[in-house]
């Protein structure tokens, strides 16, 4: 377990007050939490702090394409039946994000935190993490993101070697080849239903063959590793065989998944299965996502999804037509501006659903669904659309930007 924490030095003193400060001021003006200018300020007057609010702290990581803050959160839960938890629970996961959240827990037992893809092997480095869980890696943000395979090299190679307990999906074999070179992993069966990132071996480049569940390299040998912990209905299967029931308030099979991994890391330090289910069932939605919110006397359900594999997991989140549907896709600096992504997402799944487009790039979206044969409508914003869609539950899907362009009009 992680000790006591000691006195920071005079600098990280200073660092941490003048990243406050920056925050603050941040906050003051409408600009956001200010989590992100705080931890910019604080690390410029000590590039050494994210390791020495790190150093007192039972850590543990968790990166993916897709979930990484819903099973942060998740994973956070879990632990609190053991003691304090510091989080970066709104999603602020780069150093400087990182660095402001971990600055606030200083009476925490643990770090549960959120690292975008890029910056693993960095934060890992400076964090000395006890665990991290490796969900998934699929193709997002196309202008700023790394392609798949290379940020797997870049995890495999910031992996190796580390002490830290790996939990990571079997069923995806991008993470399995990226947390191969670990020592120390735990197999959890998490599912993929995002495939076309994976058709091709990471080891050496062959075609992945696929037979019901299970996948394999017919030229190299590289095959799934028999997972310890597994996603088994509604149900997690834990390695010594045992099925405990997940108990979610958060809707769909990913959430479920997420659920499963969250099991697994909780286990590494000592929260038993159904003490860290049942602790998970207290989340009913993260930072917005999931929220039903009523607005001009209509139900809308805010989901967000932010590239070809999280509107997959979306899609299935929807009941059958004839339920409006909601899209808003932006491409502003958070979200990638480039929109080609569009083109990898099955559309034609909402065939039969009344749909209203909007955001920044609504026209994008409008020319995927024209090809796509699906019916839609083009409206200038949130309010009109909600106004074309009759009385009742409406869904809204958004990517990132997008999302919270929406959460400010609805009032969430």
């Amino acid at each position: 377990m992680a000790g006591n924490p000691e006195p920071l030095s005079p600098r990280a003193k200073l660092a941490v007050t003048a990243g406050r400060a920056a925050a603050a001021v941040s906050r003051a003006a409408g600009r956001g939490s200010g989590s992100v200018i705080g931890g910019k300020v604080a690390l410029r007057l000590d590039p050494d702090l994210l390791a020495e609010v790190a150093h007192h702290l039972d850590i543990v990581l968790v990166s993916a394409t897709n979930g990484k803050t819903t099973t942060t959160r998740l994973i956070a839960e879990a632990l609190r039946a053991n003691g304090g938890v510091v989080s970066n629970a709104l999603g602020a996961n780069m150093p400087a994000g990182i660095t402001s959240a971990l600055a606030g827990g200083s009476d925490a037992q643990y770090g549960v935190i959120e690292v975008d893809e890029k910056y693993l092997a960095t934060v890992a480095r400076d964090v000395t993490p006890k665990a991290i869980a490796l969900l998934n890696l699929s193709r997002d943000q196309l202008d700023r993101a790394a392609e798949t395979r290379m940020l797997a090299e870049r995890w495999r190679e910031g992996l190796s070697g580390s002490k830290a307990v790996v939990i990571a999906n079997a069923d995806d074999p991008l993470v399995v080849w990226a947390a191969s070179s670990s020592p120390n992993v735990v197999w959890v069966a998490a599912g993929q239903e995002w495939k076309d990132d994976a058709w091709s071996c990471p080891a050496c480049g062959g075609v992945m063959q696929r037979p019901g569940d299970d996948w394999f390299c017919g030229e190299c040998g590289f095959r799934r590793p028999t997972p310890s912990w597994a996603l088994s209905g509604d149900e997690v299967l834990d390695p010594h065989g045992s099925a405990w029931p997940i108990k979610l308030q958060l809707p769909g099979r990913a959430n479920k998944a997420n659920a499963t991994t969250s099991a697994a890391v909780a286990a590494a330090f000592g929260v038993p299965p159904q003490t860290a289910l049942e602790r998970m069932h207290a989340v009913t939605a993260v930072a917005g996502r999931y929220d039903v919110v009523t607005f001009q006397e209509r139900e809308v359900r805010l989901l967000l999804a932010k590239n070809p594999a999280g509107w997959l997991e979306t899609f299935s989140l929807i009941d059958a037509p004839p339920a409006p549907v909601i899209l808003s896709v932006n491409a502003r600096g958070a979200d990638g501006t480039d929109t080609s992504w569009l083109w990898d997402v099955d559309y034609s799944k909402l065939t039969g659903h009344p749909i209203c487009v909007i955001g920044d790039r609504k026209l994008d979206l409008a020319v995927r669904l024209e090809v796509a044969g699906v019916d839609f409508q083009v409206c200038e914003n949130a309010v009109a659309a909600v106004r074309a869609c009759p009385p009742g539950r409406i869904e809204a899907i958004a990517n990132y930007t997008a999302f919270q362009d929406l959460r400010r009009v609805v009032g969430n």
